[in-house]
């Protein structure tokens, strides 16, 4: 690799803590003594141990079995585990340009390590031999669902094809992880580079709230005593949504989209051009007539037909609403003697006084309700009440930020269950949006290995001394991710690859989304949004009007997402030919759709990262909305039980939804749980669009 001297291992492993076991409570990451100059190194040092190991079970003369082959590939590459875990984590969230350096080069020799282990038709044929003969191995039901995740994930990497075509798909793989780490970089920097500075006459209608966040803004970008808004979501929507100078609304909004699309050093549009014919390529290169139709075989939906089917009829309902809300935001601003169309960057403003004026709510009311610490607090006290686990915050680890905050998680025994990291503050450092992951994960294959899961959001930072107080989408947000956490927090599996959040990607917002839910429930909004000056409970009449207002704007939520999935869905099952321009490709499809011109995709194509910066979710952004349909169907089992809080229901839920990991088939998962298949009307009834739905 370039840029690596060779030292000795044992000399490398003492001056390297990438390499060294580590002495640390619950042999956590040492944060505060690894530095970039770290990682090359240690990278070297795991693909040569990884390497090794598939050496010797490709080349062990006893005959396959699951032990040796199977078991095998599960032990291999810990080392590769745990220095991959420490890098992304900081990459992501704590990110240099030094980190950065490094990500280009080890994104291209992880696609050049991983190419040839995935492609091994020596390898391929153990596992092949083994998946033929699965009925006669007497495996348990663990190990026979393995045995066939093991087999499809090297069958649909191309272990099967001939020697001409897996070189070409080796070749795919290391353009599109080089393309994938550029477009990322590239938001970052778009993101990092644009911030608009708050004088005290850009403050109209922003509340004291919103000011001491734009404080704390410029101050972690150096610039004491001025105020700012940044292209991070948590300051640009509660901007678009507060601030009552228009010109300024439209400056914001125009940054906030443009991201990625401003013909500068970080434009994205000709990295998505060849994103999509290289997936395209590698799909038929696997006999598969689309990337979508590639991808979607290994999902719940199965096929386009079917995630085109539920999108389109959320969709119709949706729209309908949205024009309606936007007729009445019209009539609005011609109320109020505004004498032009409505825009994008309006629709969050009138949209807020509409529903100040038809439920008597605005966000503002509540947010000093909804303090940080209340709002983790009450995300703490649901898994405790629903899975009887405990957390108690930890002083003595290592963290990557001093804003990090760590909690020993323990069960209803009171062992040892998992630490779970909270990096909750946005900083210029940090990828926009909100993610869970993880920096080790549970396993029972050679002894009870803990996990250690990550949650990473941006809210807004309070001012000096003051807590930070989140908004309602944020303290949604916040449960959703905390809802992935207790998916990799409450894993009780035996084999790594099946462990938490390694299930089916329309299947892993479940736990996810279910969780929200519980965020919402009045008793415990009652319980735990409390005033954070004067510590009065939530008054009964504002929760009541909070409640009332929560289905407002919904065809403007449901639109905006819709109309990504749709987009995502078409860049990947069209012809490539069809998508050389992908600014006129955008505007076709939102034309085709009837997409209402004052409402935005959620992600323009430039920013998708969901869908570019990596594959996980390409031709897969619907998978939100598939697992909405089963956790509003879902958490109708704990209503109908007449307790949100119900023992056996919860017990159902911690065993097959999220403890089970990727142990079980999904489909069955959610049967075993539900007891029957999930009814797809609780989507629309739980956004309040079955009135529009059945008069559409």
């Amino acid at each position: 690799m370039s840029g690596i001297q060779q030292v000795p291992v044992v000399a490398q492993a003492q001056a390297n803590p990438l390499l060294r076991a580590w002495q640390t409570p619950f042999e956590t990451p040492p944060f505060a003594e690894i530095a970039p100059e770290h990682f090359l190194p240690a990278f070297e040092q795991a693909f040569a141990d990884h390497a090794a190991e598939i050496a010797a079970i490709e080349h062990d003369p006893a005959t396959p079995d699951f032990a040796n082959t199977i078991t095998a590939l599960e032990r291999s590459g810990k080392l590769l585990s745990k220095v991959s875990a420490v890098f992304y984590d900081l990459v992501s969230a704590h990110s240099n340009p030094a980190l950065l350096e490094i990500d280009k080069e080890v994104s291209l020799r992880m696609a050049r390590h991983w190419n040839p282990i995935m492609m091994n038709a020596v390898l391929f044929g153990r596992i092949a031999m083994l998946h033929d003969n699965r009925a006669s191995l007497r495996l348990s039901s663990e190990q026979l669902r393995l045995l066939e995740r093991s087999y499809t994930r090297f069958h649909r990497a191309g272990a099967g094809l001939d020697e001409a075509a897996k070189k070409r798909m080796a070749e795919i793989n290391e353009r599109l992880a080089q393309l994938g780490t550029t477009f990322s970089h590239h938001l970052l920097g778009d993101e990092q580079d644009w911030f608009m500075e708050l004088g005290e006459g850009d403050r109209d209608g922003l509340p004291e709230s919103f000011v001491a966040a734009a404080e704390a803004a410029a101050e972690d970008r150096g610039m004491q005593g001025k105020a700012i808004v940044t292209l991070s979501r948590s300051s640009v929507e509660p901007f678009l949504k507060c601030s009552a100078r228009r010109d300024l609304r439209e400056k914001v909004y125009k940054a906030f989209i443009a991201r990625g699309d401003n013909g500068n050093a970080n434009d994205n549009n000709a990295i998505i051009v060849e994103i999509l014919k290289l997936r395209e390529e590698s799909a038929k290169l696997l006999g598969f007539p689309t990337f979508a139709a590639y991808r979607l075989e290994d999902s719940m939906a199965k096929t386009p037909q079917a995630v085109r089917g539920l999108l389109e009829r959320v969709w119709k309902p949706a729209r309908a609403r949205a024009l309606a809300d936007r007729d009445a935001l019209q009539a609005q601003v011609a109320e109020e003697g505004g004498n032009f169309s409505l825009a994008p960057w309006d629709w969050r403003y009138y949209a807020e006084k509409l529903r100040q004026r038809r439920a008597n709510f605005d966000d503002a009311a509540i947010k000093p309700y909804l303090a940080l610490d209340n709002m983790i607090e009450a995300a703490f006290d649901c898994a405790t009440r629903l899975f009887g686990i405990t957390f108690s915050e930890r002083k003595d680890i290592s963290v990557w930020h001093p804003d990090v905050r760590v909690w020993e998680v323990k069960d209803r025994e009171g062992r040892h269950k998992a630490l779970f990291y909270g990096d909750y503050f946005a900083r210029p450092s940090k990828r926009s949006g909100a993610w869970m992951t993880s920096l080790r994960d549970q396993q029972k294959l050679d002894g009870s290995i803990a996990p250690l899961v990550v949650n990473v959001c941006n809210f807004s930072k309070g001012a000096e001394g003051q807590p930070s107080l989140l908004s309602p989408d944020d303290a949604r947000t916040l449960f959703h991710e905390f809802g992935h956490g207790l998916h990799g927090m409450l894993s009780d599996v035996t084999y790594p690859s099946l462990s938490g959040t390694s299930v089916f990607t329309d299947f892993v917002e479940l736990p996810s989304q279910l969780y929200e839910h519980w965020q919402e429930q009045p008793q415990v909004l009652q319980q735990f949004a409390r005033h954070y000056q004067t510590g009065e409970p939530l008054p009964e009449d504002l929760l009541q009007r909070f409640m009332a207002a929560r289905k407002f704007n919904q065809g403007f939520a449901t639109v905006e997402f819709v109309s990504s999935a749709l987009i995502d869905l078409e860049f990947h099952t069209q012809p490539t030919s069809a998508v050389a321009d992908v600014r006129a490709f955008e505007r076709q499809e939102l034309e085709r759709i009837g997409m209402p011109a004052e409402i935005s995709l959620r992600h323009r194509p430039q920013q998708f990262g969901h869908i570019f910066s990596g594959d996980h979710y390409a031709a897969g952004y619907y998978s939100y909305m598939w697992s909405e349909v089963m956790d509003a169907d879902a958490f109708g089992a704990f209503e109908e039980a007449g307790d949100i809080f119900d023992p056996a229901v919860a017990k159902r839920l911690h065993d097959y939804i999220y403890a089970s990991g990727g142990s079980r088939d999904p489909e069955n998962a959610y049967v075993a749980f539900r007891g029957r298949e999930p009814e797809p009307d609780a989507l629309l009834r739980r956004r309040g669009l079955m009135e529009t739905s059945e008069a559409a």
